[in-house]
């Protein structure tokens, strides 16, 4: 039996549907991660994007356990002396850009490097249940329901 490394036109691409709505942030990211990777498909490829394209509605429902809202800190640095910037996870979910957390989240998860950034480019999280890829057909996802910690 030989092993089979999959080229650019072998790929087969899926849009999925996730409704975050009561889902355990981290995991959903990971399994986002996993989905935007393609490592549940049998014809993994790890130096090819052969993952599927994911939509997430309502990210700004996504469930945050224990005190991470208040005590969980996202940094960053502005380049000044004294610009480390810190805000908690709490606070942007209740902001402008509640998806930030999401993508962030599975941002970590992803490869560092080129292929990574890619991988990323096929994530799209939006704030409320409306989505502007009605055209794709995406097929829903129902991770609440594949295991009974990912729903609170």
């Amino acid at each position: 039996m030989q092993t089979v490394s999959l080229k650019p036109k072998d790929l087969d691409k899926k849009w999925l549907l996730i409704d975050a709505n009561g889902l355990v942030l981290g995991r959903l990211a990971s399994i986002i991660a996993i989905r935007l990777k393609g490592k549940h498909k049998p014809s993994y490829t790890p130096h090819m994007d052969c993952g599927d394209n994911v939509i997430v509605v309502n990210a700004e429902k996504v469930a945050l356990t224990g005190n991470k809202a208040k005590q969980s800190l996202n940094r960053h640095y502005t380049g000044y002396p004294g610009g480390l910037k810190e805000i908690t996870k709490g606070t942007i979910l209740g902001g402008a850009h509640p998806e930030r957390v999401l993508e962030k989240a599975v941002e970590r998860m992803m490869p560092r490097g080129p292929l990574g950034r890619k991988m990323m480019g096929h994530l799209f999280a939006y704030k409320g249940p409306a989505h502007p890829h009605e055209a794709q057909q995406p097929q829903p996802l129902d991770v609440g329901s594949m295991n009974r910690k990912n729903k609170r």
